[in-house]
């Protein structure tokens, strides 16, 4: 009765170290695609009102090509605006200028911060804020105000 038994205990040790194998690779996968490795670059700062669904790891684009990521947010406790640092490819330098605007990825999509660049030659330094920002659009908001307005429209027909 030995025969049987051992060998069964075999088989389901190493089913057991195969599972534990391919859970290793999976955790070390998703490590390594996720954002959580320190981003090296070029860091400056934006302020919003609302920057609903943007959260640390999103990407930033310019001209629909990413070119650095949200590195933190925090909430100033002084203005109460969402202050949000964006670290960028240590290539990429933007004019003082630029306009950073939250944007949805279609319309189920997850936020994005897309740059767009301005025509002044001065650059906005290393540590340095961009000035010139457009919150986000909450699209519960625009719906409840299509649907409040078409009934205010009905009830002055009647």
């Amino acid at each position: 009765m030995k025969g049987p038994a051992m060998r069964a205990n075999l088989i389901e040790v190493v089913m057991g170290a195969v599972v534990l194998v391919v859970a290793i690779v999976f955790i070390a996968f998703a490590y390594s695609s996720s954002q959580l490795q320190p981003v090296q670059g070029y860091n400056i700062t934006a302020k919003f009102d609302r920057i609903d669904g943007l959260i640390r790891g999103s990407d930033i684009k310019m001209s629909g090509v990413k070119i650095g990521t949200v590195t933190d947010v925090i909430l100033d406790p002084k203005s109460y605006l969402a202050v949000v640092t964006l670290t960028l490819n240590p290539n990429i330098k933007v004019p003082v200028d630029t306009a950073a605007e939250i944007v949805g990825d279609g319309l189920l999509g997850s936020k994005f911060l897309a740059l767009v660049p301005g025509g002044e030659d001065d650059l906005i330094p290393e540590g340095g804020e961009i000035q010139h920002t457009q919150s986000s659009i909450s699209l519960e908001a625009l719906i409840g105000k299509f649907i409040y307005n078409s009934d205010a429209k009905d009830e002055s027909k009647k």
